[in-house]
């Protein structure tokens, strides 16, 4: 299976709560079945990208990268890259990447969509279709920052840094998704 295939199997099998999210997820299907190339960061209307809502192992602190380019706090993710395979592929892939942390585990489905527009590296303006999953450290996990960050730090879920409030429907997504599915 190919990424793109993947991902149009994982969103027609996923169904959010949500109604602005089921509307998302109809918009997100119909430009992965229209592209072939939806998945490529080359692709000039938009592309697919995976985020991993990364949470320490007690759900109460959630790990925000500060972003160089945008200079605000966000959940760690980024571009799919030709060797990811699944879209968990490329949500743990960004996640370890961004974090330096290892043993993360992934939940079964999306926990959130966003379309967002933004001037990446194709230096054009252009539209991520940002995919976010809960992704789960282990206990004691300690990030470590990469060159892909100005700062990395933990935060608790119910007191995110000033500037950041429009995190809180994906952060609460994610906590009420691991909740369920890692608590049971």
């Amino acid at each position: 299976m190919n990424l793109r295939l993947d991902a149009l199997s994982t969103l027609d099998d996923w169904k959010p709560e949500a109604g602005d999210q089921e509307s998302l997820r109809q918009a997100f299907l119909g430009f992965l079945a229209a592209r072939e190339d939806s998945c490529a960061r080359s692709c000039e209307a938009g592309h697919l990208t995976a985020s991993a809502v990364v949470l320490d192992a007690t759900g109460e602190r959630v790990l925000l990268t500060l972003h160089p380019r945008v200079g605000r706090w966000l959940q760690l993710g980024g571009h799919c890259e030709p060797e990811d395979r699944t879209l968990a592929d490329a949500v743990l892939r960004e996640a370890r990447e961004e974090s330096g942390m290892d043993g993360l585990t992934i939940g079964s489905s999306p926990v959130h969509l966003d379309v967002h527009p933004i001037t990446c590296s194709l230096g054009l303006p252009t539209r991520h279709f940002d995919v976010r999953y809960a992704v789960r450290a282990p206990a004691g996990a300690e990030p470590v920052r990469s060159h892909e960050s100005d700062d990395l730090r933990w935060w608790p879920v119910d007191a995110l840094p000033a500037g950041s409030e429009d995190l809180a429907d994906v952060v609460d997504a994610a906590v009420a998704a691991a909740r369920e599915e890692w608590e049971q």
